[in-house]
């Protein structure tokens, strides 16, 4: 019955999301009050329908009620909870409706804290977030619905694939959502500002706390799945160039120019072109994230399903809303004339800078990506693009990125002077170089690779630093001051800190780290990096859904043991699938990463260990990262909506 209410609730969410689509958009053309106001209570309908279909599936997952095709294929009597639960969104169906759950919850999230909007700009934009809604509600119950029945149910399911039975797993899709999604909503405020004909300082301040909440949620999304490929896959990776990490990694960098791009528009009412273009084009990158994964045009560990039919639906989708959105832009892509002027040294040209930067490293991975695909159906040649292609192609951008952040984090808006800026980072600069005069001191023929990463961080955080220093004027109480800068401005100064402390982990790892790999005895001991690995026993383990070779490893220096670690090997017996569990000691400046492999014929274990320097560095950045997104975005201003009352008297007018 459950189930049936779930499947009624999402064909009448389909239904809602038509008419929101359509009634809201003619109201606001015709300055209909009546016919506006009807987006804020269907949004909110369409919201609490795919809620409770999704809390129907839910609950099917949870009671094991393999009557549903779905649950049969994803999940078994035996799983634990948390795995139950996060097989909903562990396929195809499950995942779709999740992503569509949260489509209605952005569109909501207008409704309910949209006040400040002039009725017509948020009319629109909930229209628009309601024709996206059309089109994913159809392409579920069309094409992918999760509500099938079985004729007959079997006795048990056929579980869910072990790599996801892993909490990393668990939150990582959630997020990642969150962040696809959250950039339809820049879409639909981009379309409704063209519809009107005017993109202002309100309509930049409207539109940044849901590019940085989107941006916000990738850099959570993408770090849970980085860390779950590094522990979990047993390589010990953290990133592998796969087609769909990059169709994650892409929204995320033109994300970030968006954001950046947004602020110009919101402090100096230029570069409004260009950030319409990069919320379509953002957006555009999440829908391709969709199509890579469903597909099936590109080999992937991490695709969900290999449907021709699915693909073309999504490719369907993905056209239609890039075709819209660009019809759009280049019809009212000169009422959107520029206000501010500013100078080549100003902090908006620096800003110009960031945007070319994050946007050709975008397209650069978009290139690489699709390269295999484009080589195959016009020269009939199969080709692999590789990670030595996209550390070649990407590394310089991100370098150059690195440099001119602090420089353009202190220039003032429309015209500066770079000696006078220059002058307090002097300091950074100098130990910035002398961080990465250490580095390449200390190392014996190794590359440059991490001198130079540790330099950028060093400079990035100085810099960061330096740029808050700055903005407490002069004379004393300056600490005093300090405490009460914007969240802001401290967000800026934490994030750009983060993206330092992630390139010096990434570039410590890939620069020193050592590799051993053998085939040990019961009893042996080897050495390490000058620790002392010692294979103490292997033994057999049951888990609750699966059956595990656990090996018992001791890890120590100069006699003094400093942690045991107990890398398994298990066989998921429903799913005839087998996983590596590495065992990994965590430190602040280095990881021992300890995988155990089959037992060989002539005895002993295969025992694989790395040395990681500065691996957790890569994901504790990433978490001040997002810790500076959020401070940003717990901004007063944001919260006030400040600015928001001249949004009728201020603006470019539709011709």
């Amino acid at each position: 019955m459950i189930t049936e209410l779930g499947h009624f609730a999402l064909i009448l969410a389909f239904f809602v999301a038509c008419f929101q689509s359509v009634v809201p958009l003619i109201g606001a053309q015709k300055r209909w009050a009546g016919w506006m106001a009807v987006a804020e209570p269907a949004a909110t309908l369409q919201f609490v329908l795919t809620l409770g279909a999704f809390g129907a599936l839910m609950w099917a997952f949870v009671t094991s009620d393999f009557s549903l095709e779905l649950v049969v294929a994803n999940s078994h009597s035996a799983k634990p909870l948390l795995y139950k639960i996060t097989g909903v969104w562990g396929n195809h169906e499950g995942s779709m409706l999740l992503w569509v759950l949260i489509v209605t919850l952005f569109g909501a999230f207008a409704a309910w804290f949209g006040g400040s909007l002039p009725p017509t700009l948020k009319a629109r934009v909930l229209s628009i977030q309601g024709l996206i809604g059309v089109a994913f509600f159809a392409f579920i119950l069309f094409t992918s619905n999760p509500f099938l029945r079985m004729d007959v149910p079997p006795f048990d399911g056929r579980d869910l694939n072990p790599l996801l039975q892993d909490p990393g797993l668990a939150f990582h899709p959630p997020f990642l959502y969150l962040g696809y999604v959250g950039l339809s909503m820049t879409y639909s405020f981009a379309l409704a500002a063209l519809i009107e004909g005017r993109v202002d300082a309100a309509w930049g301040r409207w539109v940044r706390p849901y590019t940085l909440a989107a941006w916000i949620f990738l850099t959570i999304g993408i770090a849970l799945g980085s860390w779950w490929a590094y522990y979990e896959l047993g390589w010990g990776g953290f990133w592998f160039w796969d087609p769909v990490e990059n169709a994650s990694f892409m929204p995320w960098l033109i994300a970030a120019a968006l954001l950046h791009s947004a602020i110009v528009v919101e402090k100096r009412e230029s570069l409004k072109s260009w950030t319409i273009l990069l919320a379509i084009i953002a957006f555009g990158f999440s829908m391709i994230g969709a199509f890579i994964t469903r597909s099936g045009v590109l080999t992937s560990v991490h695709a969900f399903a290999t449907d021709p039919e699915r693909g073309v639906f999504l490719l369907m989708i993905t056209g239609f809303f890039m075709m819209l959105g660009l019809t759009l832009f280049a019809a009212r892509a000169g009422a959107m004339q520029a206000k501010g002027v500013f100078g080549l040294m100003s902090r908006e040209t620096m800003l110009v800078a960031n945007n070319v930067l994050l946007g050709v490293s975008a397209f650069v991975i978009f290139v690489g990506t699709i390269w295999p695909l484009i080589s195959e159906l016009a020269f009939d040649r199969k080709l692999s693009v590789g990670e030595p292609f996209f550390n070649m192609a990407f590394t310089p951008f991100m370098v150059l990125l690195g440099l001119i952040l602090p420089v353009g984090a202190m220039l003032p808006w429309k015209r500066g002077n770079l000696g006078r800026v220059l002058r307090p980072l002097a300091g950074a600069f100098a130990l910035a170089v002398a961080v990465g005069a250490l580095a390449f001191a200390m190392q014996t023929e190794r590359s440059a690779l991490g001198p130079v990463g540790l330099f950028l961080a060093a400079w990035l955080v100085s810099g960061a630093a330096v740029d808050l220093w700055s903005r407490t004027g002069r004379g004393g109480g300056r600490l005093s001051r300090l405490t009460r800068l914007p969240r802001a401005d401290w967000g800026k100064a934490v994030a750009h800190a983060g993206f330092g402390i992630t390139i010096a982990g990434i570039a410590g790892m890939l620069a020193w780290e050592a590799e051993d790999i053998r085939v040990a005895q019961v009893g042996d001991s080897f050495e390490v990096s000058g620790l002392t690995i010692t294979l103490d026993d292997v033994r057999e383990v049951e888990g609750p859904n699966y059956l595990s070779t656990m090996a018992d490893v001791t890890l120590s220096k100069g006699g003094s043991e400093i942690s045991r670690l107990t890398p398994e090997k298990r066989i998921y017996p429903v799913a005839g699938m087998p996983t590596t569990e590495a065992a990994i000691d965590n430190g602040v400046l280095r990881d021992v990463y300890v995988v155990i492999g089959d037992e060989q014929a002539a005895g002993g274990w295969a025992v694989r260990t790395y040395y990681k320097p500065l691996a957790n560095w890569i994901w504790g950045g990433a978490i001040l990262m997002a810790i500076g997104g959020a401070l940003s975005l717990s901004d007063r201003r944001y919260r006030v909506a400040a600015g928001a009352r001249k949004t009728r008297a201020v603006g470019v007018p539709a011709e």
